[in-house]
């Protein structure tokens, strides 16, 4: 674990009000002796100490290199920058982003307590706090996104936790940071935001009350679908007192080549997510025009119902996910005839991948009802509002007219 404190280039510290952009490149850990202009990438388990008094001073310290569990000079260099870039005190790496939601649940909360969490976020983090920390004693109430008076009526006296992912995966609900942040205080609980589809470069939600920042920083910031991480960014308090000793126990570690990836990831993450946001906007404006589609969820469009709050908190940003629901084959009604629609469309594509992950320069085409949400119920699903007919879409960064083309080949023939 690391914070901005280690903005240190080298033979020079960098200067107070650096832009993100430059921090995305710049923060690190100071150079070796080599003086390597790339990041340095320490492939170690553990580290040679001077002497016994030597070793056990920097065992004592938390801080020091001493075991790869423990810490490593390229994980605390992506930490350094992600703290930067996030504008905290700290951050902490771990293995993926759902490990992340795991050492954010391990430290903050014990039998009895209970949390709020969006009942549209990931699939994963639904059953992660339903099911795995329901075994532990840990209640969780699921609430509408957008309906702040149900995160309200859900506060209870044993309530430490309120958690939300915006946008939402997949249908890009929108909730507002900053009136969430002083619900949560209000009652005495701590805010966690899911910031992996904006990144920071387009929202800090730290900037607008939020305690803690989460990611999976296997998509945007590595953003070539090459590696998995996660990490957790917020005040020490949180990171070093009460993160890091959990981490340093249970051993949900970023491995060294997969902070080396990210950290080279982030320094182009500004130019993608712009660029990305852009072709996502433009390919959401051309399904709206389709009268094959039902609804297309994205938080550029005017059409979306949190438009201007997602502008607002995202540097005028859409964001790179969009989703949309397809009419069924055939012109029939009902779950089955949305699913082969579905099913059609997706099929029928050429150039964009068939897959899970999102994030990458790859434009990535799932169906959520039966891939990241297929592990819940139907009725966990009609409560998040994902149906059969469901497409997401991650757009990567081929032409646009190639993307739309290839959404037209199953579109254009779904009533054929």
């Amino acid at each position: 674990m690391s914070d901005p404190s280690c903005q240190d280039n080298g033979r020079r510290s960098l200067p107070e009000g650096l832009r993100p952009e430059t921090l995305a490149i710049r923060t690190g850990l100071p150079r070796s002796q080599h003086g390597e202009h790339s990041e340095g990438l320490f492939l170690t388990t553990a580290y040679v100490q001077a002497d016994a008094e030597t070793s056990a001073r920097k065992f004592a310290n938390s801080e020091d290199f001493t075991y790869s569990r423990t810490s490593n000079p390229t994980v605390r260099s992506l930490e350094a920058r992600m703290a930067a870039l996030e504008s905290t005190e700290g951050a902490i790496a771990t293995s993926t982003g759902m490990s992340a939601i795991l050492l954010l649940g391990m430290g903050l909360l014990k039998a009895g307590d209970h949390v709020i969490c969006s009942r549209s976020v990931f699939g994963s983090t639904i059953n992660l706090f339903a099911k795995e920390f329901g075994k532990f004693g840990v209640e969780t109430s699921f609430v509408s996104q957008t309906d702040l008076a149900e995160w309200r009526a859900a506060i209870k006296p044993t309530t430490k936790l309120f958690f939300a992912e915006t946008p939402t995966n997949p249908l890009t609900e929108i909730c507002d940071i900053r009136a969430l942040a002083e619900l949560a205080h209000s009652a005495g609980a701590i805010l966690a935001v899911d910031n992996t589809y904006s990144t920071p470069a387009l929202q800090r939600p730290t900037e607008m009350g939020a305690d803690i920042v989460m990611h999976s920083a296997t998509k945007y910031m590595d953003g070539q679908g090459r590696v998995m991480a996660g990490a957790l960014c917020g005040p020490n308090r949180f990171i070093r007192d009460v993160f890091g000793p959990v981490l340093r126990t249970v051993g949900m570690t970023l491995a060294p080549f997969n902070a080396w990836v990210v950290l080279k990831g982030l320094e182009t993450m500004a130019l993608r997510m712009k660029a990305q946001s852009e072709q996502a906007l433009a390919v959401a404006r051309w399904l709206e025009a389709q009268p094959e589609v039902a609804r297309v969820y994205y938080p550029g469009l005017a059409s979306h119902p949190q438009h201007e709050l997602a502008l607002r908190q995202q540097s005028g940003q859409g964001g790179a996910v969009l989703s949309f629901d397809v009419k069924g084959r055939h012109g029939e009604s009902g779950p089955e005839a949305a699913r082969a629609g579905a099913f059609h469309v997706i099929d029928s594509t050429r150039v964009v991948s068939i897959a899970t992950n999102l994030g990458d320069t790859k434009t990535i085409i799932t169906h959520p009802a039966t891939t990241s949400h297929g592990r819940l119920t139907e009725a966990q699903r009609q409560a998040a509002g994902i149906g059969q007919g469901l497409i997401r879409l991650a757009v990567g960064l081929e032409h646009v007219d190639d993307i739309c083309d290839d959404l037209a080949r199953g579109l254009s023939t779904l009533r054929s």
